[in-house]
């Protein structure tokens, strides 16, 4: 460090009255990347543009932010625990702090995050994705240094596939995806029509047609998907994350059937009767939920799904029980008391099964009914009580569903906000 008093083997960080004392070596490659600047700084008008103020004779540096605030985060770049906020601190201003040191709301703990983005929606305060504090967990643990070129290259590209509202180029992007998504749905739905089937029997040229359209569609997948597996931080995440694996199971079909194609012959009507293939052929249908990647309902559908599994899983067992209980006496009801004039239709409790799940979700097919006045009566109760017990649990799931459309919402809104910068200049 060329600038500072001469000799001295560590500097003084003063933090709201808290003072840090750091040798220079640690300073040059701070987690924080506001504190690590200072390691470059050649003149006092260097180091004002990084700090408040500037005491020569005890080289040290003074900050006017949240002491409290720093002790936490500094915690936090040591290892010691992960990120959340400080207590009797607003969330905003603890994320202010965050910006500031070099921060951002990916490093908080995952129930303050929703915290921040709760308080930000009813705030109606917005960050832009561009304000100081943008570094990646793991720039943060391993030093807070400028990101070199490449490194924000792959940055702007993950982030050019993975949020369509980061940028124009994004928004290109995914419309161009929905519409391959569109046109493999739409050639899909055709094939099964009989005739078009008739009309590709007797015409090779459309079922070559639909071949090459096929091909196109998911030649695009599979490039969309490979780069993004490029670009991506992390690889094994990107395997794990959900989306990513019906991407998988959308684009392996075809290629299976290709090769099934090639060890089996162009007998056309001899792999049309294949039954394997016939199922490869209909997972395409897959691509549909591509279209989460690009539509907010369908972000929080899954994320609401993800958050709310214990809730749905309580549900599942609520209908269990009550269909292990009101298809045993509906058997015994219908068909076990009378066999000579016994309902045929709930000859076994599995074959009960079906009437009680349809009844108990307010259905109600018709296709089989109880004809005793028992069984009536237990068929209201069994009606009534898919009601209630069908609503208990669903409550839960609708204020997870609002929460998570909110926090989505407002991820889209702060990356539109930037996107509009971005088409202004």
């Amino acid at each position: 460090m060329t600038f500072g008093r001469s000799g001295a083997a560590s500097v003084v960080l003063n933090v709201g009255g808290a003072r840090y004392s750091l040798s220079r070596e640690l300073l040059k490659d701070f987690p924080l990347r506001r504190v690590s600047r200072l390691h470059g700084c050649r003149s006092e008008r260097d180091v004002l543009e990084v700090c408040d103020d500037y005491d020569r004779e005890r080289n040290e540096y003074f900050f006017d932010r949240h002491s409290e605030a720093f002790g936490f985060i500094l915690l936090y770049v040591r290892g010691h625990g992960k990120l959340r906020f400080a207590p009797r601190m607003c969330e905003l201003s603890f994320y202010n702090e965050m910006i500031y040191w070099g921060l951002e709301g990916a490093h908080l703990e995952y129930c303050c995050q929703r915290r921040l983005d709760d308080r930000m929606s009813d705030t109606y305060t917005f960050y832009s994705a561009d304000e100081p504090g943008t570094l990646g967990r793991d720039e943060v643990r391993t030093g807070g240094a400028e990101a070199a070129p490449s490194r924000r290259w792959l940055e702007r590209m993950r982030r050019t596939f993975e949020e369509p509202t980061s940028s124009l180029a994004a928004q290109i992007l995914a419309t161009v995806s929905v519409v391959f998504v569109i046109v493999s749905m739409v050639v899909l739905c055709a094939s099964t029509l009989p005739d078009w089937r008739a009309a590709a029997a007797d015409n090779r040229s459309l079922d070559d047609r639909s071949r090459i359209i096929e091909a196109i569609c998911i030649g695009w997948f599979t490039a969309e998907c490979i780069v993004r597996f490029i670009v991506s931080k992390n690889k094994c995440e990107f395997v794990k994350r959900p989306l990513n694996i019906i991407d998988l199971l959308a684009i392996t079909p075809y290629y299976i059937s290709v090769l099934m194609t090639v060890f089996t012959g162009e007998n056309s009507q001899l792999q049309r009767a294949g039954v394997t293939l016939r199922v490869l052929r209909m997972m395409r249908i897959f691509w549909v939920i591509k279209l989460a990647r690009h539509f907010i309902g369908l972000q929080t559908l899954g994320l609401t799904l993800k958050r709310c599994y214990r809730e749905m899983v309580m549900l599942l067992v609520f209908i269990c029980v009550a269909m292990a209980i009101f298809s045993a006496l509906s058997q015994l009801l219908e068909h076990g008391l009378d066999l000579e004039t016994s309902n045929k239709d709930f000859a076994s409790i599995p074959a009960a099964c079906w009437w009680v799940i349809i009844s108990m979700t307010t259905v109600g097919y018709g296709d089989m009914y109880p004809i005793t006045v028992p069984g009536r009566i237990l068929g209201g109760v069994c009606v009534v009580s898919g009601i209630v017990l069908l609503a208990l649990p669903i409550t839960f799931i609708y204020h997870s569903f609002v929460q998570c459309y909110h926090e989505l919402k407002f991820r889209s809104a702060r990356y539109s906000r930037s996107l509009s910068a971005e088409f202004l200049n």
